[in-house]
């Protein structure tokens, strides 16, 4: 019977990486500052915004405007955003050329290449846009919402449920999310 609690334990280590990682340890280079960033460096006051990003991915740009939105609403009130890109290398052209899109695309924040795809692996996120939204935990950040922004990728204006701005007012609260997921619809991240 020993055998059983150690077997459940190392069962959730291995199925949820997230859990046997802290996410302090997460760290890698900003395209748009050139230096090398951690998890806990991009966290604002109330939390982090995490998204998967790809600007050859045509559902992230289609998610571009709604994100600048967010961004502008929430930023002010404590809550960091970050792009985190899992498909390109960490080499100067790669860094040029997402330093150039960022500015033309007016996105202005932290663009993260994860070369290794550390932290596609931590996250398990398998899709492009994926949004992660991690607070100030007793211990370390606590992800509490995961998947879409909101339930219609294709067309804003028929937008009827904005999942990552209804977590993010609760969070401004002091609340949970009611709704800690979302499904994202977009590209599929490819792994390495």
């Amino acid at each position: 019977m020993k055998s059983a609690p150690l077997f459940f334990l190392l069962f959730l280590a291995f199925s949820f990486p997230a859990l046997s990682q802290g996410f302090g340890q997460l760290a890698a280079t900003d395209a748009v500052s050139g230096s090398l960033k951690t998890l806990p460096s991009l966290v604002k006051e109330k939390g982090i915004v995490l998204i998967f990003h790809d600007s050859s991915c045509p559902f992230a740009k289609l998610y571009e405007s709604r994100i600048k939105a967010l961004r502008a609403k929430f930023e002010a009130q404590g809550i960091g955003f970050a792009l985190v890109n899992p498909q390109v290398q960490n080499n100067e052209s790669e860094l040029t050329r997402l330093r150039t899109y960022i500015d033309e695309s007016g996105l202005n924040m932290p663009y993260v290449v994860d070369e290794k795809q550390q932290w596609t692996q931590v996250f398990q996120a398998s899709k492009i846009p994926e949004v992660f939204v991690l607070v100030p935990g007793k211990i370390d950040l606590e992800l509490v919402f995961k998947g879409a922004l909101d339930n219609n990728a294709q067309v804003e204006s028929v937008v009827t449920e904005k999942f990552l701005e209804i977590a993010l007012m609760q969070i401004l609260r002091g609340e949970k999310p009611a709704i800690s997921q979302a499904r994202a619809v977009g590209c599929t991240i490819r792994t390495y």
